[in-house]
Order: C-alpha cells, then sequence, then structure tokens
C-alpha cells in the first residue's frame, strides 16, 4: 500500500489458548518454528501482542514464498495479509478502500477486533463508520455494491491492538493443531502409498515429533524399490518438523522365512507383527512412546478389526491409528494438500504384496498367528531386520532439507546388544518354499 503503511502477515492460533498454565511453553515453542521457517529471509522479526503474532514482510516479492512456509508451522490457523496502519480514521479508510478497490466486490463486511481503544471507538462503532466510508467508495465505481453481513464476498478485518491499526481483507487457513515436536516421539511405520504419509502428518499435527521405518523388498522389472518413494514422502514432511530420520529395512531375508515356515492365509498379517517387532527396537534408541500405522479399518483384509487386534498381540507399547476411521477419498484429499499424493503415485514394489496368499484371513486371532509363528525364530529374525537397516537423517534449514547417512550411535549399541544375545549355535531357517 502505497505511503507510510507497512505489509505485514498476521499469524492466529487457537489450540494454545486452551493450555492454562503451560500456555507459555507451547507459545515459545511457537515463535520458535516461525523464526525457523524464515530464517534465511532478510529482516526477520516476529512480534508478539495481543494473542497474535506480527511478521513484516521486507520485501513484496517475499510475500507468497512466506505465506507457503507459514502455511506448513503447526500451530498457526489462519495468516491475514495486513497492512499496518499509521494514523487514524482517515489513514485507515485510504488504506481499506485502496485494499478492496482491486477486489471489485458485490457485497462486503467489515469485522473489527478491539484490544486498544486507541480510535476512540467501539467495535460496532468502529465497523459502522468505516462500513459507510467503504460503500460510499465503492459505489463510486459500482453502484450495485451492498453490505451484506452474512456470506459477503469479502470481509474487511480491522484489528486494534496496542500501538498498532491492522487491515486486511484477506486470510489464507494453516496447517493449525499444536507447535511441532511438543508431545513426544512416535516410530511411524511408512510405506510409499497415500496411507501412512496422510497418517505421519496428522500426527505431527498433533504435535508428535515422528521417526520413520520403512521396510522395503527387491525391485521388480516393471517397477523400481520403494526406498526412493519413502525418501521423498520424508523429504517432503520434515519440513512441518524440521528434523526427521528415516530407517530403511530390507525385509526380503524376514519375509521368505515367513514364506517358508507359516500359513499361507496368515503371511502378511505375519510380516505385518514382524514389522511392528522390528519397529518397537527401533523404538528403545529413539525413545519414542509408541508406533504409528496408516491403517484404515476394513479398507483391505489385513486391516479388518479381528486382524488388527492380532496383529498387535504381544507389544507392550501403544500403537496409533490417526487413519482409522477415514475413507480413501478423505485421505486421498488430505494427500494432495500435503505433497505426497504425486509421489505415492509412482510405480514401486511394496513388499507386503509379495508371496501374496490367494485367500488371505479376515478373521484371525491373536492364538492362531502365535501357533504360526511356533516354526519361526521370531528373536533372530528381528535382529536380521535390524542388521541390515541404513538410516538418513533430514534436516529443514535455510529453506532446504539436508540429508545425512549414518547410524545412530543409540542404535549400533542396541544392535551389539542383540547380537550378544545370540546364541553360538543359531537355529538353521525355516525351509523356502514355492510360494
Amino acid at each position: 500500500m502505497p505511503g507510510v503503511n507497512k505489509r505485514v502477515l498476521v499469524l492466529h492460533y487457537h489450540e494454545i489458548w486452551l493450555k492454562g498454565g503451560n500456555k507459555n511453553f507451547f507459545l515459545s515453542r511457537l515463535i520458535a518454528a516461525v523464526k525457523r521457517t524464515l530464517e534465511d529471509l532478510p529482516n526477520q522479526r516476529v512480534e508478539h501482542v495481543a494473542d497474535r503474532l506480527l511478521v513484516a514482510v521486507p520485501e513484496e516479492a517475499l510475500l507468497p514464498l512466506m505465506i507457503e512456509r507459514l502455511q506448513k508451522v503447526f500451530g498457526v490457523t489462519y495468516i491475514g495479509i495486513a497492512w499496518e496502519v499509521f494514523g487514524g480514521m482517515p489513514e485507515m479508510v485510504d488504506c481499506a478502500c485502496r485494499m478492496l478497490d482491486p477486489m471489485k466486490p458485490r457485497s462486503f463486511r467489515v469485522r473489527a477486533k478491539i484490544a486498544d481503544p486507541v480510535l476512540g471507538l467501539r467495535t460496532m462503532g468502529l465497523e459502522r463508520e468505516l462500513g459507510c466510508e467503504i460503500l460510499t467508495f465503492l459505489r463510486s465505481k459500482n453502484a450495485d455494491v451492498q453490505v451484506r453481513l452474512k456470506d459477503p464476498e469479502v470481509t474487511c478485518w480491522v484489528e486494534a491492538i496496542p500501538g498498532k491499526i491492522l487491515v486486511y481483507a484477506e486470510r489464507v487457513p494453516a496447517a493449525g493443531g499444536l507447535p511441532a515436536a511438543t508431545g513426544g516421539r512416535l516410530v511411524m511405520l511408512l510405506s510409499g502409498g497415500f496411507d501412512s504419509g496422510v497418517a505421519a502428518y496428522k500426527m505431527m499435527r498433533r504435535s508428535a515429533h515422528l521417526t520413520f521405518a520403512h521396510f522395503y523388498g527387491g525391485a521388480s522389472v516393471s517397477r523400481g524399490s520403494s526406498k526412493p518413494v519413502a525418501e521423498r514422502i520424508v523429504r517432503t514432511l520434515t519440513p512441518y518438523q524440521f528434523t526427521s530420520r528415516l530407517y530403511l529395512i530390507s525385509f526380503d531375508s524376514v519375509q521368505r522365512q515367513i514364506v517358508g515356515g507359516a500359513r499361507e492365509s496368515l503371511r502378511v498379517l505375519l510380516y505385518r507383527r514382524m514389522m511392528a517387532r522390528i519397529s518397537r527396537e527401533i523404538c528403545r534408541p529413539e525413545r519414542a512412546l509408541g508406533l504409528v500405522t496408516g491403517d484404515s479399518v476394513s479398507q483391505v483384509a489385513s486391516q479388518t478389526l479381528h486382524n488388527l487386534a492380532a496383529v498387535d498381540r504381544g507389544l507392550d507399547l501403544p500403537i496409533y491409528r490417526p487413519l482409522a476411521g477415514d475413507d480413501k477419498e478423505e485421505i486421498l484429499r488430505l494427500a494432495r494438500r500435503i505433497g505426497t499424493y504425486e509421489i505415492s503415485c509412482e510405480p514401486f514394489e511394496d513388499c507386503c504384496p509379495r508371496f501374496m496368499p490367494r485367500s488371505p484371513a479376515i478373521f484371525s486371532n491373536p492364538d492362531e498367528l502365535d501357533e504360526a509363528e511356533k516354526g519361526l525364530d521370531i528373536e533372530g529374525l528381528v535382529t536380521l531386520g535390524l542388521e541390515g537397516a541404513q538410516v538418513m537423517d533430514f534436516k529443514y534449514e535455510l529453506g532446504q532439507v539436508a540429508v545425512r547417512e549414518g547410524l545412530p550411535h543409540r542404535f549400533e549399541k542396541l544392535l551389539d546388544h542383540r547380537k550378544s544375545l545370540r546364541p553360538a549355535t543359531p537355529n538353521p531357517p525355516a525351509p523356502v518354499v514355492n510360494p
């Protein structure tokens, strides 16, 4: 806006209000996240005034980039694209009219929030006086313009807060939820499909910090490995929580022993149980409090309530399923919004459908799976899966995601401990039969 007015983004938060005596902790983490998101841009300063955060826009050309990044900050509910007005009612009228003029609305309203009586007006008085001035201006361009208090084309927002007057007519939704990494750690069982990426996003939005575990098999001639797909999904999700760790676990050897030593109809359930056991071990060095999966109840045979309960038997930590009640269309809609949809559309070889049973069990029970596992060296298979793990660390800084590879020290200690427990003469592996 020409003149002395200054462009500013107004960040509103909601859930933090409910935190009572813990509000300052969550607020400090939100401010830190906003600063980190914009750290590579010039002249960044975040002000906390009257339960909103204000971020100055140093250059108009940076506005789209700033909005795009801030929309990924968990805890921010919406962003007002505002002007800070210096002066009184005449300057506010001029700013509002200049702002609404290119929008050419056929209907509008004014909504005011006054946290500072600097204008000498109450809320309704300010809305009425400013609305009359805007209506006069807009009708000079189009006689059909109307004030509509319900469902107008445009709302002109005015926020009078201590020392500042903010005017805006555009606001964009942001991620909402709670500030990233304020609620503890979890391990996410990440496939390359649509569901697990969306499940990860939903848990991160609820303040969980996720470590990812991806199980992959050998690539086929027509389809590539799922590893690059998993890596791209984690890279896409990392800006939401700033740091991520991805464990890539080769499942071929484990899978073949299950195929050779267990009943065909239970194969997929035994795969899933083994993945959960291996991921449970990853929880130890990661100090995670539970597992997350992308299960949607009854979407496929392995996700019936009976089968989910049977797979969970014996795990001594919680398993969270944020998509349990979602249908596929809801999942795909969110995948498109967070940027994982196109990645999951790519062809890749998933390990679970390999050696797929002709008639998978849909009403299994825990005792059936326990019986099917009696011919397997469970602890040996868990160690086998962990031994072949590769680890990638992702870090979002200066507007980009950097990647580093290497086994964490605590994970190496876990491997050493498990190897020390291995019997001197291990049991021979179950024979591999032709599926």
